[in-house]
C-alpha cells in the first residue's frame, strides 16, 4: 500500500460524487417529461412512437408493465439468438467468422438480453462485427435501459397516489436510451477512441515479428488428427511464428455502453485488460468511472423524483457504507506479497533467499494498471454487477478473490446495475423498515405508504431468488462429472471458481474466476437458465411491489413513524444488507474463499 494509491482511490471517489447530483438531477427532468430537456429529441421520439405503433400518453398498472418488459426482452433474446445462429451468412464478417454453436448462443442471448454479458467465448474469434454491433451492442442499450425502467416505475410507485398507473414501459426504455445512454455513450467512446481504443471496420491486420519466436505443438496429419510415434506417443513439431494477427473492429462505441450499461461484456477474449479496449490508465479512470457513474446518479434521481433529497443521500451513504470498507480490504490484500514467491523463485540466481514480491500480488494484472488500479476496478465492477476486468480475478489473493464475490452476492444492490442496484437496495430498504417496524410494535412506513403482507412476500420472493438460484446451481455443477471437470483448480480455489461462475450468473454480473472452462454445453445451459430466472423473475416482483404501493394513500408522518433519511437509519439498512448476503452465502464461502484465505496465512 502506498501514498499514491490511497490517492488515486481518493481522486475516483470524489470525481464519482461530483457528478452524482448534476447527472441525477438531470435523470429526474428526463422521465419527468420537463419540456427543456427533451424537447432537442422529441421528435425522434414521437417518431419511434408512430414507426412502433405505440401511445406515448397511455399508462400501464403493473401487470401490463411488466408484460411489456418480459415480451420485449423475450424477443431481444431470440433475435440475438438467430444472428449468432445465421452470423456466416450475414455482411460485417470479413473474418468469415462461422455460426456461433448452439449452447453458446443460447447461453450468450439470455447474457446479454438479462443485463448479465457473461461469456464463455472469445470475441475477437467468434463474433462478427455485425453480431458485434446489431446484436451485442442492441442488447447493452437496451437492457441497460430496462433495469432503469424498472426503478422509475417503482419511485412511481411511491410518489403516486391511491392509481393504478406506472407509466409506460416504452416510454421509459426510449428516454433511458435516447436522453440518457446514447449521450453518455457518446463522449465516453469519443474518450476511449482518443486514448487509443480502436474503433474500425477494416479486416484484421497482419504484422511481421521483428523477432520470430520458436514453438512446439503437436504435429497432425492431413486430416488435422495427432500423429503418434511407434510407441503411441504424440510427435512434437517445432515451429518458427513470424506474424501476429491483429484483431481490429468497432469497439469504442460498444466499450463505452459495455461500462455505462454495466453491461461488462468484453469487445475481445481478456476484456478491459486488453490494450486495444483499455489502452492507458486514462482510459482505465473513465471506464472504471463509467461503472458506477449512473447507479449513483439514480440515488439523486430517486430523492429529487419523491420530493426528498434527503432519501436519496441517505440510500447513497448507505452504498458508501459498505462500498468503502470493501474497497480498503481489497487494496489491503492485494498490496499484500505473496508468501509463494520465495519458493517459486528460489532457483533463481538473482534473488536473494527470501525476497518479498515487489509491488504486491501483480499476478494476473496488467503493468500499466498495477494492484490500485486492478484493485478499483475489481470492487467497482463487481459492485455495479458489471462483470468487465482489467486483471484476472482467479490469480488474486484468497481475500481479494472474496470481496468480489460476496459484493456479487449482497444481491447487486451495492451501487448494483444501471437501475438495477437502485431497486434492488429499495427493496432492502422496505425489509429495513419492517424490521423496525417490528422492534417498535407498529405498522412500518416507508416514505409515506404502508407496508403490508403483499409487498413483504415479494420482497422477500425478490432476496431468495438470486440466491437460491446461484446456490442450487453451484450443487448441480460439484455433484457432477461435466461440472467438476470445468474447474482448473483442485479444492477450495476449484469450488471457489464453480461458485463464483453460478453468483455470477445469478447476480447479473458476467465477470468470471478465468479458472473455469466454463463454454461447454453444461454450463452454456445451466448458467443461461441461471441468468434468466435471477434476473426477470426479482424484476417482476419489484413491479409488484410497485404496483400495490401506487393504489395506497400517503400517510402523514407521526411520532412513531421511522426516520429514514437519517444516519441511523443508514446503519440499519447497510447491516440489513450484510446480514442477509451473510446468512445466505457464508457456508458457501467457508468452503472456498475462507478455506484457501487459512491455507494462505498458513504459508505465512
Amino acid at each position: 500500500m502506498t501514498g499514491n494509491g490511497w490517492l488515486q482511490l481518493a481522486v475516483y471517489m470524489v470525481v464519482l460524487l461530483l457528478l452524482v447530483k448534476p447527472l441525477g438531477q438531470y435523470m429526474s427532468r428526463v422521465f419527468d417529461g420537463s419540456a427543456a430537456i427533451t424537447r432537442w429529441c422529441r421528435p425522434l421520439e414521437r417518431a419511434l412512437y408512430r414507426l412502433c405503433r405505440i401511445d406515448g400518453e397511455q399508462s400501464m398498472d403493473w401487470k401490463q408493465y411488466a408484460l411489456a418488459l418480459v415480451v420485449f426482452n423475450t424477443l431481444g433474446t431470440f433475435a440475438l439468438y438467430a444472428l449468432q445462429r445465421l452470423q456466416a451468412f450475414l455482411p460485417l464478417n470479413p473474418q468469415q467468422m462461422s455460426a456461433v454453436s448452439p449452447d453458446s448462443s443460447f447461453n450468450t442471448a439470455v447474457s446479454f438480453a438479462s443485463n448479465t454479458n457473461w461469456q464463455g467465448y472469445a470475441g475477437e474469434s467468434t463474433m462478427s462485427y455485425l453480431s458485434q454491433m446489431l446484436g451485442l451492442a442492441v442488447q447493452n442499450f437496451v437492457s441497460a435501459a430496462t433495469g432503469i425502467a424498472v426503478v422509475i416505475a417503482l419511485i412511481r410507485g411511491f410518489r403516486v397516489r391511491q392509481a393504478h398507473a406506472l407509466g409506460n414501459f416504452w416510454v421509459d426504455l426510449t428516454r433511458s436510451t435516447v436522453y440518457v445512454l446514447l449521450p453518455l455513450s457518446f463522449i465516453l467512446a469519443l474518450i476511449l477512441a482518443g486514448q487509443g481504443v480502436v474503433q474500425s471496420f477494416r479486416p484484421y491486420q497482419t504484422a511481421t515479428l521483428v523477432n520470430p519466436i520458436g514453438v512446439t505443438e503437436p504435429a497432425t496429419n492431413a486430416t488435422g488428427n495427432p500423429v503418434k510415434d511407434a510407441h503411441g506417443n504424440p510427435v512434437n513439431r517445432s515451429v518458427l511464428i513470424n506474424t501476429q494477427t491483429i484483431p481490429l473492429g468497432p469497439a469504442a462505441s460498444q466499450i463505452a455502453i459495455k461500462q455505462l450499461g454495466t453491461n461488462g461484456g468484453g469487445f475481445f477474449n481478456v476484456n478491459s485488460a486488453h490494450p486495444f479496449e483499455n489502452p492507458t490508465p486514462l482510459s482505465d479512470f473513465f471506464e472504471a468511472l463509467a461503472l458506477l457513474l449512473v447507479p449513483a446518479a439514480l440515488c439523486y434521481t430517486f430523492g429529487h423524483m419523491i420530493g426528498d433529497r434527503r432519501q436519496g443521500w441517505a440510500i447513497l451513504a448507505a452504498m458508501l457504507v459498505l462500498f468503502i470498507p470493501l474497497l480498503v480490504i481489497e487494496y489491503w490484500a492485494e498490496a499484500r506479497p505473496n508468501p509463494a514467491y520465495p519458493a517459486v523463485v528460489a532457483q533463481a540466481p538473482a534473488v536473494t533467499p527470501g525476497a518479498q514480491q515487489p509491488g504486491g500480488n501483480m499476478e494476473g494484472k496488467e503493468v500499466r494498471f498495477g494492484v490500485t488500479d486492478s484493485v478499483r476496478w475489481s470492487v467497482a465492477t463487481t459492485a455495479a454487477s458489471n462483470g468487465s476486468v482489467n486483471a484476472m480475478h482467479d490469480s488474486y489473493t484468497p481475500i481479494g478473490g472474496l470481496i468480489p464475490l460476496w459484493l456479487i452476492q449482497l444481491g447487486e444492490v451495492v451501487f448494483g446495475g444501471v437501475g438495477s442496484g437502485l431497486y434492488g437496495i429499495l427493496v432492502f430498504a422496505i425489509i429495513a423498515v419492517f424490521i423496525a417496524g417490528l422492534m417498535v410494535g407498529r405498522t412500518p412506513e416507508y416514505l409515506g405508504k404502508k407496508l403490508e403482507a403483499f409487498e413483504m412476500k415479494m420482497a422477500s420472493l425478490f432476496m431468495l431468488i438470486p440466491p437460491f438460484c446461484a446456490l442450487v446451481g453451484t450443487a448441480i455443477a460439484t455433484s457432477v462429472a461435466a461440472g467438476r471437470a470445468g474447474t482448473a483448480n483442485p479444492g477450495a480455489h476449484g469450488f471457489t471458481e464453480i461458485l463464483y461462475a453460478l453468483s455470477s450468473g445469478a447476480g447479473n454480473n458476467g465477470s468470471a474466476f478465468n479458472g473455469i472452462s466454463a463454454n461447454t454445453p453444461f454450463y452454456n445451459t445451466l448458467i443461461g437458465i441461471d441468468m434468466w430466472l435471477a434476473r426477470f423473475w426479482p424484476i417482476i416482483a419489484v413491479l409488484a411491489i410497485a404496483g400495490s404501493l401506487a393504489t395506497k394513500k400517503t400517510v402523514p408522518a407521526s411520532a412513531g413513524t421511522l426516520p429514514t433519511h437519517t444516519p441511523l437509519f443508514v446503519v440499519l439498512l447497510a447491516s440489513v444488507v450484510v446480514i442477509v448476503g451473510a446468512l445466505a452465502f457464508f457456508p458457501a464461502l467457508a468452503l472456498g474463499p475462507i478455506v484457501e484465505e487459512l491455507q494462505f496465512i498458513h504459508l505465512h
